[in-house]
């Protein structure tokens, strides 16, 4: 898989699929502690219509473990960097979760390189209510440290309630990315998930935006006041997805990326002119 040097770290990304020549760019990235695993599902459906790029933010997946730089605006910063690498003039952007915070920042303060926005499960513009308890977190970087997957996988299976696609094969894949994380990454993403700031700032994000939201999401009340600070945003629920959201509802949501993608948002504003 090809790699690219960016701002001082060697990124993974990929370009798969077989689009035409003239189709539109859709950059998919992840969330925190995770990789382009949460984004395979759409990915695979819209590679034949779009032009996909995965990449994954240093620290994470099979990209470089850096020695700085575990903050949202340099991840932003890497995502113009990758686009710049690839000889993007503009994009369409899709964050989910960590990723959404990113792309506040790339509609806020990138808006020139940008077609649309899709935020997936965005954590909240205000960032993250709280950070979890010294104790909770040092008893997680020890179980880390000493790859102890057993904690994980029972962490982890907790939170199941779509066996249909919540596998046994999906929650070790997803202990791998837990386990694979640098300590820079998991420490550093956490606390700028909580200093991002940019409530206040929505009302002048006019990049065409698409909200996709898990009913069974505890970011979901974020999201919905989120949407509407925006000026020109359309929203979709899924009533069976909890954070995952693609990986719950992965037909869904790429019919409604695909939808986004051609006929941009539809607002009540717009539909009453």
């Amino acid at each position: 898989m090809p790699h690219a040097n960016i701002n001082g770290a060697r990124l993974w990304y990929n370009t798969p699929g077989n689009p035409p020549d003239n189709a539109a760019t859709l950059l998919l990235h992840h969330g925190y502690t995770a990789s382009r695993v949460n984004w395979m599902p759409i990915a695979d459906r819209l590679q034949d219509t779009y032009r996909i790029v995965l990449m994954e933010c240093r620290g994470t997946g099979e990209s470089e473990d850096t020695a700085n730089g575990y903050n949202l605006a340099q991840y932003a910063a890497d995502v113009i960097g990758m686009a710049d690498h690839l000889g993007l003039d503009k994009f369409t952007y899709a964050g989910h979760s960590m990723g959404g915070g990113i792309g506040f920042l790339l509609g806020l303060d990138y808006a020139d390189r940008l077609d649309q926005l899709i935020l997936m499960a965005p954590i909240p513009s205000g960032g993250i209510s709280a950070l979890p308890d010294e104790a909770y977190i040092q008893e997680r970087l020890a179980a880390r440290r000493r790859q102890d997957r057993a904690y994980f996988l029972k962490e982890q299976i907790a939170g199941r309630f779509r066996p249909d696609v919540q596998t046994d094969a999906w929650f070790e894949s997803r202990v791998d990315h837990l386990l694979r994380v640098s300590e820079g990454h998991y420490l550093g993403g956490l606390d700028t998930m909580l200093d991002l700031d940019v409530e206040h700032r929505l009302a002048q994000l006019f990049v065409p935006t698409l909200m996709l939201a898990g009913a069974v999401d505890g970011l979901l009340n974020a999201n919905l006041l989120d949407y509407m600070r925006l000026p020109d945003a359309s929203l979709h629920v899924f009533s069976r997805a909890g954070h995952d959201v693609a990986i719950h509802e992965p037909e869904g949501v790429s019919q409604a990326i695909d939808a986004f993608m051609r006929h941009g948002p539809l607002t009540a504003a717009k539909l009453a002119r």
